[in-house]
């Protein structure tokens, strides 16, 4: 038998992925005291990095009743609320260390549309965004359309990319991200039923796998009767890496209990995922290659320096 090789110097990053509870608060001041909460008390658990789901911004449409029951006019009011957030979700940021994957939502793309948009705040004050690139018939009917560019972020916590939900189900879309040195992959997500939940589960899981980086799933959980784009959120949060042994056994870093606010919290050894790439019981990403056809993908990403 071979000698063993010798592990690197491990690199730890401690992640907090929310179960995210929508609310319904009278003022947009409200929302950011809730956000100040949640990531105060992640920050208070060592994380390093806080993710958000998606469309848990619908939530900022609420103070105005009349457009939060409408589905068009909630979408202009959480694009307007975003200047407002995003100052507060950078501050939180900066005074905390961190980096944050704020909830998406829709923005107006300048075009008279609206893209489902993603935003990483790093603690020095840059920002990246990541727009969805794949539409779900339902947000083929609210008239959301697909981003352009497939992006992954330089961070000084390595290099992170974003999956929004429906996204992460495309191998090819995070594999690019991966080709392109992403370690660590986000997927925020919405899903009314359990069985939406569930697909991008299994989409996360297989994205670790095949890739051998870190997955982080962050769902909406619970009612919301006021909206009705997310009156209805099931789901958990969770934390993914190959199953390898030494790693995890199950591929299952942290999970949450389905539909409950909270946060779930997990560490993961960077170094340890670069290592099982070239000297893992399997190496999954190494070989992706050698399927037929398999062509080069990273050109296809862009890369954003947030350090």
């Amino acid at each position: 038998m071979a000698a063993a090789a010798i592990l690197p110097p491990s690199r730890e990053i401690r992640i907090a992925a929310a179960q995210y509870p929508l609310d319904q608060f009278a003022t947009l001041g409200a929302y950011a005291d809730k956000q100040s909460r949640w990531v105060a008390e992640a920050a208070s658990q060592g994380a390093e990095l806080l993710v958000f789901p998606e469309y848990g911004a619908m939530e900022y449409a609420a103070p105005d009743v009349h457009a939060a029951a409408d589905l068009q006019a909630s979408l202009t009011a959480v694009s307007d609320a975003f200047r407002t957030m995003d100052a507060a979700h950078a501050d939180l940021a900066r005074r905390h260390r961190v980096h944050i994957l704020s909830a998406s939502g829709p923005t107006d793309d300048g075009a008279g549309s609206f893209v489902n948009r993603a935003r990483l705040f790093a603690p020095n004050g840059k920002i990246g965004v990541q727009d969805k690139l794949i539409m779900t018939p339902f947000e083929t009917n609210w008239g959301i359309r697909p981003g352009q560019k497939n992006c992954v972020f330089e961070t000084a916590i390595g290099r992170i990319g974003i999956a929004i939900c429906y996204d992460s189900e495309f191998p090819l879309l995070v594999r690019a991200q991966a080709e392109a040195g992403a370690d660590i992959v986000l997927i925020p997500s919405c899903t009314e039923f359990m069985s939406g939940y569930q697909r991008v589960r299994t989409a996360a899981f297989a994205r670790a796998l095949e890739n051998g980086c870190v997955t982080v799933q962050s769902p909406t959980v619970g009612d919301a009767p006021w909206s009705p784009a997310v009156d209805h959120n099931s789901g958990a949060a969770g934390i993914f890496v190959p199953s390898e042994h030494g790693l995890s056994d199950t591929g299952i870093v942290a999970s949450g209990t389905p539909n409950q606010a909270q946060w779930v919290y997990g560490t993961v050894d960077v170094a340890r995922l670069h290592h099982i790439r070239t000297h893992g019981e399997m190496r999954n990403s190494r070989d992706w290659s050698r399927q037929s056809g398999a062509q080069p993908l990273a050109d296809t990403v862009r890369i954003i320096d947030l350090q």
